[in-house]
């Protein structure tokens, strides 16, 4: 056995002989010819697509690019305009700052505004027309805050529908406000069916249960 392996050992590879060599060369060259010519092939079939797609792929890139710039620019502008009207205490400016931007920036100029001059139709506005929903059913409460005496309590609980969710901030406040109403005019079965539903939830504030337990 061992002799075997020593014999083996000493067995060499055949080496090629110069024809051998030569047909090999032959052969690579004629590959890489063919793979010229597919290639070749390939870029006059398809060239023209694979270079309006690269040049649709630089354009998407450049945009997205430009985009960011352009909505970071305009956010540091619509920032800049609204401390500037507020340094002024510029009604006007707050208002068509609410009025030309977007999101919770418009709402909370509209509601600067209203607060600067206490005009309430910047509080209807608001209500009827803010980017979001915090705004929207704060504007609400205002409103009835300050004409709540003029509504009765039907109308108030009307008002105050939209925020008879608990997607609302303002969701039990506003159920104890309609119940308050209700009691002020002596319905006190109206009332109660408000005050029931705030003190049997268990996720009610303290202060708003309170409050509830405190009137029924």
């Amino acid at each position: 056995m061992a002799n075997m392996l020593e014999r083996n050992k000493k067995v060499k590879a055949p080496q090629k002989t110069y024809q051998e060599h030569a047909e090999d060369a032959l052969y690579r060259e004629v590959w890489e010819d063919v793979n010229n010519e597919k290639t070749q092939q390939f870029l006059k079939k398809y060239g023209n697509y694979i270079i309006a797609g690269a040049l649709v792929i630089m354009i998407i890139i450049t945009s997205i690019q430009i985009g960011v710039r352009a909505h970071r620019a305009a956010k540091m502008a619509t920032a800049e305009n609204y401390e500037t009207a507020l340094e002024n205490t510029d009604v006007n400016a707050l208002v068509g700052l609410s009025r030309n931007t977007s999101g919770a920036t418009a709402d909370l100029a509209m509601f600067q505004a209203y607060v600067l001059d206490k005009d309430v139709a910047k509080l209807d506005e608001l209500a009827e027309k803010g980017k979001t929903q915090e705004f929207r059913d704060l504007a609400r409460m205002h409103v009835v805050s300050i004409r709540g005496d003029e509504m009765d309590a039907a109308a108030v609980e009307k008002y105050l529908a939209p925020l008879d969710s608990k997607k609302s901030p303002f969701y039990y406040t506003a159920s104890l406000t309609v119940a308050q109403k209700y009691l002020s005019v002596g319905n006190r079965d109206a009332a109660n069916k408000w005050l029931d539903k705030i003190i049997s939830d268990s996720n009610a504030p303290a202060v708003i249960k309170s409050g509830a337990e405190s009137l029924r």
